[in-house]
């Protein structure tokens, strides 16, 4: 392993998507990743298409570059093994309920006490200061509670969730954060904590920091929202043959996409264009006039136009035209791997480059226990 969190250790007892989003990118860095099992192993082995039962794509993509083990922490012989791991780790996360970790006697005081250093961080569905403390938490419900669903209401479509585990994946890059500050300051006063990340609160702030609009304000100055996120023509627009993502933002990118298109005129003319305060109230209406104009013309042709005016624009991609794409195949974003079950398969590379502690190429994802022979055997050490 390489990169910047080589040397450090973390015991993962997460499950599903968020808690192993974040120690996915624990092991990207480097870390040493261990993940513990039941004999049941984690749901997501048996999620999405796969070769082999209990290697799904979707387990394969959140669990690369780890270490799985099978302990039974109901079992007194296996929690005093899980302990024993503790003491020589630099992390233990987990998003188990807090009751269960007390029943399990896995709380932050039992951990602490044998490894006062140790950061114990846990991902929960609300905060555990609240009322909604013990209810479960799942993608679709944090979705449906923080508003998220009901902005669709708002552009006039039926309520829906996103068609992501956007709710997951906002709270795990959350928790990646606070997990890394957690370290940083560890780092500089040799002092370890228990550290709680909530999926609603993590959600409700990406939601509320486009939507809070006029009542960030007291007195309110307004309704919920961002217009220009709310219209249903921000969207790609349809061309003669296809789509195209187009984004004016500023004055002179108005400006300049309607010198270009031949109707100076009508931008000067008509407040809702040229006017940044009235268009930020008619964003429906300006955009209602650029889709007009893009559907005149092939998606090349705009593409052409736009770019050699410094317009920012890009075609409507598909996942396959995203998997080919040739700026990811130049900088070498897809990492084709060979895994020794799962044959030949390929995945996400990483987003982040670092000059000094380059990273490895992305790991493989474990068989359910594959290491636990190895992983405990480093206990008699």
């Amino acid at each position: 392993m390489s990169g910047p969190l080589e040397g450090v250790r973390v015991i993962d007892l997460s499950t599903v998507v968020a808690g192993p989003l974040v120690t996915r990118l624990m092991a990207d860095m480097g870390a040493d990743v261990i993940k513990v099992e039941s004999k049941a192993g984690d749901i997501m082995r048996w999620t999405g298409p796969g070769r082999h039962v209990g290697m799904g794509a979707l387990f394969m993509h959140l669990n690369r570059g780890k270490r799985s083990i099978i302990l039974d922490l109901k079992n007194d012989v296996d929690r005093e093994k899980l302990l024993k791991l503790c003491e020589g780790a630099d992390l233990l996360f987990h998003n188990i309920r807090a009751a269960a970790m007390g029943r399990l006697r896995l709380g932050y005081a039992d951990v602490a006490a044998r490894n006062p250093k140790i950061l114990y961080v846990s991902l929960v569905g609300f905060a555990q200061n609240g009322p909604y403390a013990s209810w479960p938490a799942y993608d679709d419900l944090i979705q449906g509670a923080s508003g998220l669903a009901a902005m669709f209401k708002r552009t006039g479509e039926a309520p829906r969730y996103v068609p992501l585990n956007m709710a997951d994946r906002t709270s795990g890059i959350t928790a990646f954060g606070a997990v890394l500050a957690a370290l940083y300051h560890r780092e500089k006063t040799g002092k370890g904590q228990a550290v709680e990340v909530a999926m609603f609160e993590a959600l409700v702030d990406f939601v509320f920091g486009d939507h809070l609009g006029g009542h960030s304000f007291d007195p309110i100055e307004g309704d919920f929202g961002y217009n220009r996120l709310l219209t249903t023509l921000r969207r790609p627009h349809r061309t003669l043959d296809g789509y195209i993502c187009v984004l004016l933002y500023d004055d002179k990118q108005w400006e300049r996409f309607f010198a270009q298109v031949g109707r100076a005129e009508q931008y000067a003319s008509d407040p809702r264009l040229h006017d940044t305060i009235k268009r930020r109230d008619h964003y429906h209406e300006a955009y209602t006039i650029v889709a007009e104009i893009l559907a005149t013309r092939t998606t090349a042709d705009w593409l052409k136009m736009l770019r050699e005016n410094d317009l920012p624009a890009v075609p409507m991609n598909d996942l396959d035209d995203v998997l080919h794409d040739p700026h990811l195949a130049a900088t070498g974003f897809f990492v084709k791997q060979q895994h020794p079950t799962e044959g030949a398969m390929q995945t996400t590379g990483h987003a982040s480059r670092f000059a000094g502690t380059p990273l490895a190429d992305p790991g493989l994802a474990p068989n359910l226990g594959e290491h636990t022979e190895e992983v405990l055997k480093e206990l008699d050490r």
